[in-house]
């Protein structure tokens, strides 16, 4: 096997792509538009291969990430945000467009695997990574090894259902996925600044220098998403035990977050000492290219 892995996240506007070397050391990183069409894709793929083979080796594996999954029966694309991308045979096309093996994961699974492997959670056994931004997403990984399960939807955490619901959160919020209440409606980023600003809102920068500043609004949405949060979290506690929970996406940037969230886990916990960690992600925005670098292993 080469000692290089070429990783790609595919995401909603822009593609990027990584070159990293058996350390973990990033050779190249690029970033270019999605074209928002499928041929368009298969092609700016096969060009930025091409560039990172020019940089390492003819023989560098290819990992991608993409916002969606493979369907383990068809093969073919589901549940991708960029819908375009539903019900092709993706990971079948890249291979003869590129000449070699490609592994193909959902999104959260890559930054989950990228931080479990050289990330916050390194060196533990079983790690749910979570990306909290426009959407919600999760990702299992244990032993080193992302957790697909069989519909490929281990790990879906943004499509279940809040838990331990409030009276004053009904009605529940509908979802694109087509059910009402999913956690995703109450933890993307765009919540967030609904809660604090209004409808129609979309960004909750600031939000934490307005609550300490005395806005009110800005203090009922923080304390209404910590707890929230927390629940979400002991939800995924009392159901798979992990040693740790990362964070990632825009929200994932608030301090306040790592401060109260976990004692709103340890409520809800059903274990008298809950020691399950909460920890903010260490690579970023590199998470998701260097996780799919990481699907053909360190």
């Amino acid at each position: 096997m080469s000692d290089y892995r070429l990783g790609i996240d595919v995401g909603g506007t822009k593609v990027e792509i990584a070159a990293l070397d058996s350390k973990g050391e990033i050779l190249l990183r690029h970033r270019v538009a999605n074209p928002g069409t499928y041929d368009e894709l298969l092609v700016t793929l096969r060009d930025l291969v091409e560039e990172g083979r020019a940089r390492t080796a003819p023989n560098v594996t290819v990992g991608v990430g993409i916002p969606g999954a493979i369907d383990s029966r068809t093969m073919r694309v589901k549940n991708a945000n960029a819908t375009w991308l539903n019900g092709q045979t993706f990971g079948k096309d890249l291979e003869e467009i590129l000449g070699c093996a490609v592994k193909v994961e959902n999104d959260a699974n890559c930054f989950a695997l990228s931080e479990a492997v050289d990330g916050a959670a390194a060196g533990r056994r079983m790690v749910f990574g979570v990306i909290l931004g426009s959407g919600v997403g999760g990702g299992f990984v244990i032993n080193g090894e992302p957790i697909t399960g069989l519909h490929h939807i281990a790990g879906e955490w943004g499509h279940i259902p809040l838990p331990w619901v409030r009276e004053e959160e009904f009605p529940m919020p509908a979802c694109f996925c087509g059910n009402k209440g999913c956690v995703e409606r109450f933890l993307c980023g765009p919540a967030l600044a609904a809660s604090w600003k209004g409808d129609g809102q979309r960004c909750a920068d600031g939000i934490e220098e307005a609550a300490a500043a005395g806005d009110a609004a800005a203090i009922h949405a923080l304390d209404t998403y910590i707890d929230r949060l927390g629940r979400a979290c002991a939800l995924v506690i009392n159901m798979v035990d992990p040693d740790a929970i990362v964070l990632g996406g825009g929200v994932s940037n608030l301090k306040t977050i790592y401060a109260r969230v976990p004692d709103v886990m340890k409520k809800y916990a059903i274990t008298p000492e809950c020691r399950t960690e909460l920890l903010k992600n260490m690579h970023g925005d590199s998470s998701g290219v260097r996780g799919a670098a990481w699907l053909w292993g360190k």
